[in-house]
């Protein structure tokens, strides 16, 4: 008989903002440790936290985005417990009263095809501060730049059925959040970190315990380290344990989990409202406001890219991919290029240099004016990715570097019965093949031609003078 799996994923985004939720001190990365404190990030007595508008403003639009209804009060709560990174002895969240509730995304799955996850909450809080445990030998450090930094904790609902829906629902997630320009959304930098929720049960039994695992540093790990607790559970059951609830770490170099501590309850925080701070209260108007301003989200730009340009499906999966992708497409074609052809530089040469440097190299308008170049005949598709390393870092006009190169294609009509005629006395045996009903054999006298003219003659107009010659 088969488990069914249960998961669910509670994930913290660091909120695109220049200072921290409760202070001014900046939320800049790879600061030197403790150099960017205030008293307030520090707990010191007598110090007291002001909200952080914009932070505010970043968590609405991600609700929005998420489909979550914003309640116009919410409330900051004190979660207690004791940890050396956590100055204050209490993080300042939110718990009873949330920004916002009941949201849900539609998520495309490798095994149940498109679901929909439900969104229970996302609400406010601030960071901790990092322990640092290989910088001092035989001891920990505490670095508090990153304490107080905002956060928006987004909770889903217990919908998803596998370590791979897992992962597929965190990278639409993502997805959605930096269109909305909630987040930057980097694991690496600690931007995004994400807490799983798994437990097994028979189908139809009621919910099995639970545990929770952490430490995970990318989505690929994240689905290998529910993969591993699964199969712990499943052993465990099968040989007759019990599952208790824990929290567990993930070793990406062994691909296990390990036991860190007991699983805590929402009672064991002891939250209350912080007196230092108001309840948050929102205006209808400025949330409706809010609403309207929400740019294009990844779906709706998908389903344009079909419908008005007639692109394939899996086209517009890798143009919608990250905002900066599908501007960079939408610019080519906005400065006069066929959808199709678009989709075809950014999708080859545009994504080789993005994925490694995170920007595209040449400009949208270069790579339209080479496309009609090629279009018009002017320079082969290779000669046109030659020019286009060439223009790489540089702003200059692709027929320049066409002609500097030799690359402009020859379509003079004597030029280029001179190499054909020349191919055609080379190749005595392959003319009589041809005429003697061997028709494919016309690519190789193509070939031949395009090598003898070292690649500048115009493979359209080399046919019918081929055809013609060999016609007899």
């Amino acid at each position: 008989m088969t488990w069914e799996t249960i998961i669910g994923l509670e994930v913290h985004v660091q909120l695109a903002t220049r200072s921290k939720m409760f202070c001014g001190c900046p939320t800049t990365y790879g600061e030197a440790p403790n150099t960017v404190v205030c008293p307030v990030c520090l707990g010191l007595p007598g110090a007291l936290p002001v909200a952080n508008a914009e932070a505010v403003r970043l968590g609405v639009r991600g609700a929005q985005a998420l489909g979550c209804t914003v309640h116009p009060v919410s409330v900051f709560a004190r979660k207690n417990y004791f940890y050396p990174d956590l100055p204050k002895g209490y993080q300042i969240s939110q718990f009873d009263r949330p920004l916002a509730t009941d949201g849900a995304i539609e998520v495309e799955t490798p095994e149940r095809g498109t679901i929909r996850v439900g969104i229970t909450r996302l609400h406010l809080e601030e960071d901790a501060g990092k322990s640092l445990h290989d910088r001092i030998p035989g001891h920990t450090a505490i670095d508090l730049n990153r304490a107080g930094t905002p956060l928006a904790e987004i909770v889903g609902f217990h919908d998803l059925r596998s370590p791979a829906e897992a992962r597929a629902y965190l990278t639409t997630l993502r997805q959605l959040l930096v269109y909305a320009g909630v987040s930057e959304c980097s694991m690496e930098r600690g931007s995004l970190r994400v807490d799983a929720n798994l437990s097994v049960r028979r189908p139809g039994e009621p919910l099995g315990t639970k545990t929770e695992v952490k430490n995970m540093n990318s989505f690929a790990n994240v689905e290998r380290a529910l993969e591993a607790e699964r199969a712990r559970q499943v052993a465990l059951l099968e040989a007759g344990g019990v599952v208790e609830q824990v929290t567990l770490t993930f070793n990406a170099g062994t691909g296990e989990v390990k036991v860190l501590r007991a699983k805590e309850d929402a009672h064991d925080y002891r939250y209350f409202p912080d007196p230092d701070l108001p309840p948050l209260v929102l205006d209808e108007a400025w949330l409706a406001a809010e609403q309207r301003g929400l740019p294009e989200l990844p779906a709706a730009r998908r389903a344009r890219f079909i419908e008005a340009m007639e692109l394939p499906a899996y086209d517009t999966g890798v143009l919608t991919a990250e905002p900066a992708i599908a501007d960079y497409f939408e610019a080519i074609v906005a400065a006069g290029t066929d959808p199709k052809t678009a989709a075809n530089w950014v999708m080859g040469e545009g994504l080789a240099s993005f994925n490694e440097t995170g920007r595209f190299a040449v400009a949208p308008a270069r790579i339209a004016e080479l496309a009609a170049l090629v279009a018009a005949g002017t320079v082969s598709l290779q000669a046109a990715r030659k020019i286009h390393a060439e223009l790489v870092g540089r702003d200059a006009s692709p027929i320049d570097v066409a002609e500097r190169l030799g690359l402009v294609q020859v379509q003079e009509v004597g030029a280029l019965e001179a190499w054909v005629d020349a191919v055609i006395a080379a190749h005595p045996d392959e003319v009589a093949r041809f005429r003697g009903g061997e028709g494919k054999l016309i690519g190789f006298f193509v070939g031949q031609v395009m090598k003898r003219s070292q690649g500048t003659a115009d493979p359209k107009a080399i046919q019918p003078i081929l055809k013609s010659r060999l016609a007899g």
